[in-house]
């Protein structure tokens, strides 16, 4: 197996960068086919589980299905430049091949999948989530990614809210608090529960959490460890395993289209066969084992105390940020029609496992 590729230094990294899409000779022989780098980029680090448990197993199987036709060139924490909501226009613009972002950190590109992100929507769990994520977007919010080539939709699981010195048991605590949120859609249900948002990316929670210039944070399970939040919080409050969580962030594999097509036919078929639904859920299913695996570490962790929302505060809850999803939903802005957007996706949400359009 060839071994990965990696990004030691920012000079570095801009020479490659300034190869494009390159080829080179394979080593094997003299007739071994060309080999094309795909570039690959991300705003978490290198040691998060997106690139240990998803990117680099992938990267081995996309490897070896195309006969080594293909190679990837990982550049995590943004290293290229730029800021998290800049990475669908590095996609599409073609400075990068391949990135995978969180939609909601681009705000207002991609109008119709916000609905994914609207408070107390989708079941908690990345599986379930991300089978419902790829069948809307492919489907009812598809002219979102009219731009792209899209390898993978998912969710992160649903949102947790972390707090340093207040735990929150119902919507009542919330208010006054300053809580980081990752979204748009997060926002506006921070707000409307009685707490002021703050949006910014997962690298600078801890840093201004640590400072006391917020209170708290809504972030998915996997976020913790790599963002080092549970070094900074000591309350931590999710929905019930039969709740839907109070909002997700939305992330999407976004590929530029020339990109893939220009693939060789070999290639192009490997990369078609490892993406998809399938894809999608092997980014659920590892945001799952994360879930596990980090909510026991906190939960056993004397310092740290894990609250589990009950009925009424979960019904508290849903009904102090209705009011976000109406507004929603009366929006003309753009032309896009959210009502019947809503009400597709409640359709999949029912069918529990949705089929696309």
């Amino acid at each position: 197996m060839t071994p990965r590729m990696t990004c030691s230094a920012l000079k570095h990294c801009q020479r490659v960068l300034l190869l494009g899409v390159g080829l080179a000779l394979g080593a094997a022989s003299p007739s071994a086919s060309a080999v094309t780098t795909l570039r690959i980029t991300h705003f978490l680090p290198a040691v998060a589980s997106v690139q240990r448990q998803v990117l680099d197993p992938w990267c081995d199987e996309l490897e070896a299905r195309s006969g080594h036709e293909i190679r990837c060139q990982i550049y995590p924490s943004m290293q290229l430049g730029g800021i998290p909501s800049q990475l669908p226009d590095m996609v599409r613009n073609g400075v990068v091949d391949i990135a995978w972002t969180a939609l909601g950190y681009s705000a207002g590109r991609f109008p119709r999948s916000e609905a994914l992100e609207l408070p107390f929507m989708l079941p908690a769990g990345g599986d379930e989530g991300s089978r419902i994520a790829w069948a809307f977007t492919q489907g009812p919010a598809r002219k979102d990614f009219a731009d792209y080539h899209v390898l993978a939709v998912h969710s992160d699981g649903g949102a947790v809210f972390h707090s340093r010195d207040t735990p929150i048991y119902d919507a009542a605590d919330m208010v006054g608090l300053k809580l980081r949120a990752p979204t748009r859609m997060a926002s506006r249900m921070i707000d409307a529960l009685g707490a002021s948002a703050v949006s910014m990316p997962p690298a600078q929670i801890a840093d201004t959490l640590a400072k006391g210039v917020i209170n708290g944070a809504s972030a998915g399970w996997e976020v913790v460890p790599p963002t080092k939040l549970d070094e900074v919080t000591r309350y931590h409050t999710e929905p019930a395993a039969h709740q839907a969580t109070p909002t997700v962030t939305v992330l999407a594999f976004l590929m530029n289209r020339q990109s893939y097509e220009r693939l060789p036919d070999k290639a192009r078929e490997a990369l078609d066969a490892l993406s998809g639904e399938g894809l999608s859920r092997r980014f659920g299913k590892a945001w799952d084992d994360a879930i596990v695996r980090v909510r026991a570490k906190v939960k056993n962790d004397p310092d740290q105390t894990v609250i589990t929302l009950d009925d009424a505060a979960y019904n508290g809850m849903r009904d102090a940020s209705r009011s976000v999803t109406e507004d929603w939903m009366a929006s003309r802005e753009g032309g896009v029609d959210r009502a019947a957007l809503v009400r597709a996706l409640e359709a999949l949400v029912e069918q529990k496992e949705p089929a696309l359009e």
